[in-house]
């Protein structure tokens, strides 16, 4: 018989146990459900059952209610008897309390180890996408990632990013000639987008060390997967730069990843909360990636689960691919609701013991309409469920127990502190002060020249007003302006306007040495 994660059972009017299993975890999955209906702890019950089964997992803790799992539920706690009682009720025969092995993560820094990538891992499509560029723009961000490669400048934290802008916008005069048109006004809007992100904190999430995918799959000496939380309670202010960090994480999986088929169990569990914030506003080129991956990554071995209100949020050609779901309840108070309600029903395969659309606008908190893969990969018949009490902690953990498992983590030593070695920045940064100071020079050298050559009209018109008095009014004349017109541009040139030509002349020269 598979192996299945426990997801609860029945009772006098609920059908049979539901369990989920390992087996088919990787066909990913939905948890959805109007707010307080239960969500989080459908998903905190499976992240343990996950873990037990040696499968790691990465969340979003978005409210801090997931840090819980960091800690065994406890016999104080208010629900304990509801707890004990439910466990009955449901043939939940071995409910203990017992916490998981979790590392915490916040791409801020403050409340788990820092999370980060490089720009260049970011790449240009999902970047534009997270500083909302226009079609223009992101051609030219296109055009900057290419330079960058062709220039053997690393591309690291948002600093590379700015002064390699820079750089396209003082030689864009020649890059349009090879690349389009490439316009100091988009290159400006660029900047400015990139100083919003920066404002919002998303530089941190720029830089390295970076994160190794490999941390994310670990397991614990029992044998236990790791339960990756990330602190997004902050970050959902920035809900755009939370669903990019979360797709650019999904997308490294699949890329990096190697092909392994239908395994026993996954390699890990990916959910994703809040997954109406990846396709609201989003071009049809980003959903297209994220049905694409969503395709093909279970065949690399994880299984991604999205979380959200409604089925109606997540695109039908990606919900057609959840075949694991968890149902909680949804309001039908408008006529969108009711049509949202209805659509949803028509999703799972029929119970003719009851209705579906009412059972799911029925189904009380903790409750739900549950249906499981089950052999060959056939959705099971849709059974109202009762939820399983979850082993850990039931809400978040105080700030001090979130230091302790911080401080027993073996990766403080790796990420908490940033490293920032020679990139872009460094290098534009040399050449122009290269190319500064060899102008310098050239401007000296040129100086000189000019005070000899001054010397020499002077010494020749010396001669020529003392010696040759007979010599002709003419000449004399014609000597004079000579020397006039060259002092007047010896005088230019030495002003502001005649070094920047001279430094203009000589940078190009250097540029192109």
């Amino acid at each position: 018989m598979d192996e299945k994660i426990f997801l609860g059972g029945g009772g006098p009017d609920y059908g049979q146990p539901q369990g989920l299993a390992l087996k088919y975890a990787n066909r990913h999955g939905l948890i959805a459900g109007a707010t307080g209906t239960g969500k989080t702890v459908s998903l905190q019950i499976l992240a343990e059952g996950f873990s037990e089964a040696g499968v790691p997992v990465f969340l979003a803790d978005v409210k801090g209610d997931l840090s819980g799992l960091a800690l065994a539920g406890s016999e104080s706690h208010k629900l304990h008897e509801a707890f004990k009682s439910r466990a009955e009720t449901i043939g939940f025969q071995d409910y203990t309390y017992r916490a998981s092995p979790v590392t915490f993560w916040d791409l801020f820094g403050k409340q788990g180890h820092p999370v980060r990538t490089t720009v260049s891992e970011m790449g240009p499509l999902l970047l534009a996408r997270l500083l909302e560029l226009s079609e223009a723009q992101e051609g030219i961000l296109n055009i900057a990632f290419r330079l960058a490669d062709e220039e053997g400048l690393p591309l690291l934290d948002l600093k590379d990013l700015q002064a390699l802008l820079v750089w396209v916008g003082e030689n864009r005069a020649n890059l349009s000639l090879r690349y389009g048109n490439i316009s100091t006004a988009s290159i400006g809007a660029i900047q400015r987008r990139l100083l919003v992100i920066e404002n919002q904190g998303g530089n941190r999430l720029f830089g390295e060390p970076a994160l190794d995918l490999n941390d994310l799959m670990r397991v614990d000496p029992d044998g236990r997967g790791m339960v990756n939380i990330l602190a997004a309670d902050t970050l959902m202010r920035a809900p755009r730069l939370y669903a990019t960090f979360l797709l650019w994480l999904l997308s490294e999986l699949f890329e990096d990843l190697p092909e392994v088929g239908d395994p026993d169990k996954p390699r890990l569990v990916f959910f994703f909360d809040e997954a109406h914030l990846l396709f609201e506003d989003a071009p049809k080129a980003l959903v297209d990636k994220v049905e694409q991956v969503a395709r093909l990554i279970r065949s690399k071995g994880v299984g991604v689960y999205f979380i959200s209100q409604s089925p109606a949020d997540i695109p039908e050609d990606i919900l057609g691919q959840l075949g694991n779901r968890v149902q909680h309840a949804l309001r039908a108070f408008t006529a969108r609701d009711r049509r949202n309600l209805a659509r949803a029903a028509e999703t799972y395969r029929e119970n003719p013991d009851f209705d579906t659309e009412v059972a799911i606008r029925e189904v009380g908190v903790g409750e739900a309409v549950t249906s499981m893969l089950e052999r060959k990969g056939v959705p099971g018949i849709v059974q109202r469920t009762l939820i399983r009490p979850p082993s850990s902690q039931l809400g978040p953990i105080t700030e001090k127990e979130r230091r302790a498992v911080l401080a027993a983590s073996e990766l403080a030593a790796k990420y908490d502190a940033t490293v920032d070695r020679h990139s872009a920045y460094e290098i534009l940064a040399k050449r122009a002060e290269n190319a500064a100071s060899e102008a310098e020079k050239a401007e000296a050298s040129y100086e000189e020249e000019v005070a000899a050559v001054r010397e020499y009209s002077a010494a020749r018109r010396y001669s020529g007003t003392r010696v040759q008095r007979s010599s002709s009014r003419r000449e004399v004349t014609r000597d004079t302006f000579g020397s006039a017109l060259s002092e007047a541009v010896i005088k230019e040139l030495k002003g502001t306007t005649g070094r920047r030509i001279v430094r203009g002349i000589l940078g190009g020269l250097f540029k192109g040495r």
